[in-house]
């Protein structure tokens, strides 16, 4: 199977297209009138409804139902391990051209009705969109990409002659895997995680966030209608202390693929390492936990690109991405000029429902989160200086784009993740001193530096540890293939997904030796 080289699927241009205006409006009107359909899960393609139920809903209007789910219990995550241990059987035999088909369907799919899926998004977890847009775009990508890196992996790998001897390498598949996505993006990270486990060759219980299981739920609906085996993928809603810890401490499952928050990520590790009657093996965890990613502003730098590259990573979607601008370290000889700057942009930004093509920044994704950000604002004003920002009024959960500045490089707003709308501002001495700044939390997941000084560049790429550094741009916006995305420390385990050591991930090397005659 021969396919073209891979390219990134471009994002939409929602101001200067009007037909992809258009297209955008039309499918918010249509999921519009779709919302607060019942949903059932799905073991070995069979359609289960249970009396316990759950909603999502709009976080713009909460009292909006997106989707009613039945809601799994550990009988029935035992039973999703264990159909997606039967099937692995045959799924992993199957031929890996066979399962990279499986993957351009599914992307042909999420293309044609990439506006729907968009729309979806906008309703049920409140991405602006063109958040959506980004969103549905990095989905297509990791199908693409994952597609491609399969063909790559699949045949014998070259090995070193050995005089006397056939060798060769093979990557096989794992089997059982566990796939816990996020709601932050709910597509794109369940797609990467999903697809790349099952063009690897393993089948999956798939238990998607509480927050967003509608838009699960289509993504599972594209691989059926691809043409995926039953059992293949099982779709399994319901609350990670009965349903996800059974799933991942069930003998069966032979690793875990989460994305989410540190705590629940290393309670998963935690969970997993414990050995239980009838495992066989040392289970995996591939697990992306979030960061406090900080953005360091020299004085020897274009100030409003600096200031627009910190907005735009700060308060894009909320700060509600584990690779959001959380802390802009700033030397003290700009501190003052970039503060007023940042001012007047972040007063610029539009605050309101999603569905406005309009709105800049929606609704963070629930009351609770709600809370504890506020809750992080009323620490910042007694750790620094409010600047900007603050509680947001409204039925939906909103927060306005939030400056504090003076905090303390020690402070909890400087440490702690807080997954939301609100930014630290940390003044420091010099270059060195920010980089020293940079480097002082927990986390390790991306950031980025602003200077015209190519020392200070270079001195940044080798000192500043994080997974995914950027020079002179936003910390956010990784794309599949130009930027493998992962990080260090509790940020993970440096997965890098979009990368080409991701799918090997996925898999176990198995080695072959034949002794030959002379």
């Amino acid at each position: 199977m021969q396919l073209p080289e891979f390219k990134n699927e471009p994002l939409s241009d929602f101001k200067g297209n009007p037909r992809q205006f258009e297209q955008m409006k039309e499918a918010v009107e249509k999921v519009g009138k779709e919302l607060g359909r019942e949903y059932a899960l799905v073991i070995d393609g069979r359609r289960i409804k249970t009396p316990e139920k759950f909603c999502s809903s709009n976080p713009a209007h909460p009292d909006q139902v997106v989707g009613a789910f039945s809601k799994g219990n550990g009988e029935l995550a035992g039973q999703a391990v264990r159909t997606a241990d039967e099937v692995f059987k045959t799924w992993s035999r199957t031929p890996a051209e066979k399962r990279v088909e499986l993957l351009l369907k599914t992307s042909k799919i999420l293309r044609e009705r990439k506006y729907i899926y968009a729309a979806w998004m906008v309703y049920e977890v409140g991405k602006s969109w063109a958040e959506a847009d980004a969103d549905v775009a990095e989905a297509i990508d990791f199908a693409e990409f994952y597609a491609r890196e399969m063909l790559r992996l699949a045949p014998p790998q070259p090995l070193t002659p050995v005089p006397g001897e056939k060798n060769f390498l093979r990557y096989i598949p794992l089997g059982v895997g566990v796939v816990i996505p996020p709601w932050n993006f709910p597509l794109a990270i369940l797609v990467g995680m999903t697809l790349a486990s099952i063009v690897a060759g393993n089948t999956v219980v798939l238990k998607p966030s509480s927050d967003s299981p509608t838009i699960g739920y289509k993504f599972f609906e594209a691989l059926e209608e691809a043409g995926m085996p039953p059992g293949v993928v099982n779709f399994l809603p319901g609350p990670g202390s009965s349903v996800g810890d059974v799933l991942v401490g069930h003998p069966r499952t032979r690793f875990v693929a989460f994305t989410g928050s540190k705590q629940v990520g290393l309670g998963i590790n935690e969970l997993a390492a414990k050995t239980v009657p009838g495992q066989l093996w040392v289970k995996r965890v591939i697990a992306e936990m979030g960061g406090k990613d900080s953005i360091v502003v020299d004085a020897e730098t274009d100030l409003d690109a600096a200031v627009e590259g910190v907005a735009a990573s700060a308060f894009g979607y909320q700060g509600q991405k584990c690779s959001a601008c959380s802390r802009a370290i700033v030397v003290e000889s700009v501190y003052d000029s970039f503060l007023e700057k940042l001012k007047r942009r972040v007063e610029q930004i539009k605050v309101g429902p999603p569905a406005d093509p309009a709105t800049y920044m929606g609704p963070v994704i629930n009351g609770r989160a709600k809370q504890s950000i506020l809750e992080y604002i009323e620490i910042g004003k007694r750790e620094g200086r409010l600047v900007a920002g603050g509680e947001s009024p409204g039925p939906g959960y909103f927060v306005q784009p939030t400056v504090i500045a003076d905090v303390p490089a020690k402070g909890r707003i400087a440490q702690e993740e807080i997954f939301g709308p609100v930014l630290a501002v940390i003044k420091a001495r010099d270059f060195d001193h920010a980089l020293e700044i940079a480097n002082n939390t927990e986390y390790g997941l991306t950031g980025a530096v602003y200077t015209k000084d190519r020392k200070k560049l270079e001195k940044a790429a080798e000192n500043f540890f994080v997974g995914n550094l950027y020079l002179n741009r936003k910390c956010t916006g990784a794309l599949v293939g130009g930027h493998p995305f992962g990080g260090f420390n509790m940020s993970g385990t440096d997965s890098k997904a979009g990368g080409r050591d991701y799918l090997l991930l996925f898999t176990q090397a198995k080695t072959v030796t034949e002794k030959v005659s002379a």
